[in-house]
């Protein structure tokens, strides 16, 4: 069963939990998903955006291909606003910052990305610093992708020198998930036209 945040005859927004796939995975061991959990009650929902397997929280879906085009407009041009919470390794030491490092994938060692300077795309991260725990040697964070490209956060953050806590493909130790939650979708409902807001709590 999906949590459903919101549910109209245009759009849905669901609660992924970690662990599961955002759409169906390449091979039959792999169907389980949020998109055909949620197509079990309302048959004509489809996928506009993702989530990396790994990372809970907000995922829209469209109801209809009309929708779906209006929605992936929206994200195309870079009008959906995205808000992330994650917890990192170690104690940052400046308050905000950005990094715009560009990104391609690693094809030995796929689905992990990496920093390439001449062939990768523009990637860019506003980040700033929420709480620091010196106990635990964590930083909460706050992020902001200005793009969207895959596996983005997590590498910009480990390019810090502080991986989020539990990503070990980008080398974190070992820990009991990925701190990493979309917290915050905001958009425009593709039929009224009203701007739209809809906040998930992080779950730790």
């Amino acid at each position: 069963m999906i949590h459903l945040h919101y549910a109209d005859d245009a759009l849905l927004v669901a609660e992924k939990p970690p662990g599961l796939l955002s759409v169906p995975g390449r091979t039959p061991e792999n169907q389980d998903c949020v998109v055909t959990r949620l197509q079990a009650l309302y048959p004509d929902a489809l996928t506009v955006h993702r989530l990396d397997q790994v990372t809970s929280g907000l995922l829209l879906h469209a109801r209809g291909k009309a929708m779906q085009a209006a929605l992936s407009a929206q994200f195309e041009q870079r009008q959906v606003h995205k808000r992330y919470r994650a917890v990192l390794e170690g104690l940052l030491e400046e308050d905000a910052g950005e990094v715009n490092l560009p990104l391609i994938v690693d094809w030995p060692n796929r689905p992990k990305q990496q920093v390439d300077h001449e062939r990768g795309k523009p990637a860019l991260t506003r980040w700033r610093v929420l709480a620091r725990d010196a106990v635990s040697g964590r930083t909460q964070v706050e992020l902001e992708p200005i793009t969207g490209r895959s596996h983005q956060l997590r590498l910009h953050m480990a390019s810090l020198g502080h991986p989020i806590v539990g990503d070990v493909l980008y080398g974190a130790t070992v820990a009991d998930r990925v701190y990493l939650h979309a917290c915050l979708l905001a958009f425009t409902h593709p039929v009224s036209g009203e701007p739209m807001t809809v906040a998930s709590p992080q779950p730790w």
